[in-house]
């Protein structure tokens, strides 16, 4: 289904984005998720990505998902640097990452039940909150009354840091 929605969807949404902003003459590269995701999906987007590579003559690049998530604050944020310790929340991942450089990671803990993106979206859709909500649920909870539940801190004896 994703694989389908993804296929009828992408050659027009690269038609909006060459609308409104004029910038094909100055695509140099072209970068597509290879993966941790739906294979489906991302066949439809590396096909599309090599394609597209092909006819304009211009290189691609598979980028991994989690790491696209996990240096994404560096795109802000330019004073971060090398080694950095990093929360990783996102879908059904949630880590605890030490980065050491460019594509030297190691998982220092994992979630061993549902993800944090997982409960965030369960919440959000008991809450009727549309799709994406993770700010207006961030406002809701800020609106919260601190300490009103006492949530049980598992597994603070063990010697990793899986959650």
């Amino acid at each position: 289904l994703a694989s389908r929605e993804h296929t009828k969807k992408i050659v027009f949404l690269l038609d909006k984005v060459f609308q409104k902003i004029n910038v094909a003459k100055e695509i140099d590269l072209i970068a597509y998720t290879a993966g941790p995701g739906l294979v489906g999906s991302l066949l439809v987007g590396a096909t599309f990505a090599c394609s597209l590579g092909f006819s304009l003559n211009i290189p691609v690049l598979p980028v991994n998902h989690m790491e696209a998530h996990l240096l994404s604050p560096m795109l802000e944020c330019k004073s971060i640097e090398f080694p950095f310790i990093a929360l990783l929340v996102s879908g059904k991942h949630t880590q605890i990452i030490a980065v050491y450089n460019l594509g030297k990671y190691e998982i220092l803990g994992n979630s061993l039940d549902d993800a944090a993106g997982e409960a965030f979206d369960k919440v959000s859709k008991m809450l009727g909150l549309k799709y994406p909500n993770g700010r207006e649920l961030s406002n809701l909870a800020s609106k919260g009354i601190k300490d009103y539940f006492y949530f049980p801190r598992p597994m603070i004896n063990h010697s990793n840091l899986n959650f």
